[in-house]
């Protein structure tokens, strides 16, 4: 843009920072799948004068003064979340979808409770009780996995466990699971122990409000989501949950475990959740689970295996193992982003390799679908990706491929050539 921005003139070495990674998400295809690209709207909505507000409490029971304004935001959030996703409650204020789960963990148990969740190596989330995070630290967990032939969650074992060891919580959700969860299933062996079902939907979030996936909302106690998947809102945590946990859900949140809420960001929030309710988000949300089926089915043609048989949502993982034995995930993924497509290395279930190093790849299609990418260049994606990683060591096949990933990027770029990466004051 030629006028100085006001970032430009007061900071040109992060304005430039800023610029360069805009120019990285229009070079590059983004496959990640808990990446997206915001609107400008977005941008403009969380980078307001909101954030000058501190605001501890809620909407009517703020501990400071000159809050009515931020109640407004907040309850516009609030009721535009029940509605979309027809949810007694909502608590919009969570920083992360980390603190989500968190707070929604302490409204119904105590320290030391036991809580059944997904094991991380097999799909489930850091949160779910990994030993390295506050979940494994603070609660006694309980993990269930895949079954090993079909690398499907298998809801025998969950009862068995559930049985086993009863439960204060189970939490029914993932971060890199490409097959649709049973709710009614998870119900029903929730209410058999007597614990409390939350489903973590961070990923599958924006596929739900688009009903391009079912809810859990009809048969959890509560969810727990993130606002910047395939949401498409800014960087936060949402909790749903039915009235008889509203208030426990709420004290969770503030006092015991954030302090004032980020006005700015929940300003994003109330405007995803207006767009999520659209017919065009809607449209857009089943594109994303249609472009992740043709990728994985055509990877799957040109000889890659794709764990648990396929997709039935925005994502899905690669056994790199099907494609060469010696190939592994931080390779893969390093070499496909130096060649244009950006993804990350993920543990496939059973991986004898380390978190580290892994045996796969987690592929997404929420940002190339933003983007405007349709069936038509999944197939052409997907064979760039196979032709890449069997190619890997042939610079002279690798460079042509370089080009056709340029192209791609080229024509269905994230942001207009000219965008510097912010919203620029005018």
């Amino acid at each position: 843009m030629t006028d100085m921005s006001p970032l430009a003139e007061a900071d040109p070495t992060l304005a430039g920072l800023i610029t360069k990674d805009a120019q990285r998400q229009r070079a590059k295809i983004q496959l990640i799948a808990s990446e997206n690209f915001v609107s400008t709207a977005m941008m403009q909505a969380t980078g307001s004068v909101l954030a000058n507000k501190y605001s501890e409490g809620y909407p009517g029971r703020r501990y400071y003064e000159g809050c009515e304004v931020v109640d407004e935001v907040e309850t516009l959030a609030i009721e535009r979340a029940k509605a979309l996703f027809g949810s007694d409650h909502a608590n919009v204020q969570p920083h992360s979808g980390s603190q989500a789960n968190m707070a929604a963990y302490f409204a119904v148990a105590e320290h030391g409770d036991t809580i059944l969740g997904m094991r991380l190596d097999q799909g489930g989330h850091l949160t779910h009780g990994s030993p390295v995070s506050f979940s494994g630290k603070m609660f006694n967990i309980v993990a269930y996995g895949l079954d090993s032939e079909t690398e499907q969650v298998n809801m025998d074992e969950v009862r068995r466990l559930a049985i086993e060891h009863k439960p204060r919580v189970i939490v029914a959700g993932y971060s890199s699971y490409s097959k649709i969860l049973d709710w009614a299933a998870f119900r029903s062996v929730a209410d058999e122990v007597d614990a409390v079902l939350l489903v973590d939907i961070a990923h599958i979030i924006g596929l739900v409000a688009g009903g391009a996936h079912p809810s859990p909302v009809p048969y959890a106690d509560i969810v727990t989501a993130t606002t910047h998947k395939a949401l498409r809102g800014p960087r936060g945590g949402l909790i749903l949950c039915t009235e008889e946990y509203a208030k426990a859900v709420d004290k969770a949140v503030f006092p015991f475990s954030q302090g004032g809420a980020i006005n700015h960001q929940i300003a994003g929030k109330a405007l995803c959740f207006l767009q999520a309710g659209t017919p065009e988000f809607s449209a857009y949300a089943h594109q994303i689970v249609r472009n992740a089926s043709v990728l994985a089915d055509t990877m799957t043609s040109l000889g890659a295996r794709i764990v648990s048989g396929g997709t039935e949502n925005h994502m899905f993982l690669v056994d790199l193992r099907s494609i060469d034995e010696e190939l592994t995930g931080k390779e893969a993924a390093t070499l496909l982003d130096d060649m244009g497509i950006t993804l990350n290395r993920n543990a496939i279930p059973f991986d004898p390799r380390s978190p580290f190093i892994t045996s796969g790849i987690r592929i997404g299609t929420p940002a190339v679908t933003t983007a405007g990418m349709r069936q038509e260049q999944m197939v052409t994606l997907g064979t760039l990706i196979i032709e890449i990683l069997k190619h890997r060591d042939d610079a002279g096949v690798l460079e042509p491929l370089r080009d056709h990933v340029r192209e791609l990027a080229d024509a269905f770029p994230a942001y207009p050539a000219d965008f510097d990466g912010y919203v620029a004051v005018s």
